[in-house]
């Protein structure tokens, strides 16, 4: 369940650049943009911190997935 969640994650970061994009090309509301990307940028890196693995060689989720079992 937390793999879907973590994709959701991804297509909206990506989704969330595109728009910023689009929104600077069109109106040239640099602050909008801008806020737009820093929020894409926050949602993969918290899909790093999940996915990553730490110094032990396992990553968060694995641990996650381990425990629920």
């Amino acid at each position: 369940m937390l793999d879907v969640v973590l994709s959701i994650v991804v297509l909206a970061a990506i989704a969330l650049f595109f728009g910023a994009f689009f929104l600077w090309r069109r109106s040239g509301n640099m602050k909008n943009a801008m806020l737009m990307v820093i929020l894409a940028l926050v949602a993969l890196v918290n899909v790093a911190i999940w996915t990553v693995p730490a110094a032990d060689g396992e990553a968060p989720l694995e641990k996650v997935e381990r425990g629920s079992q």
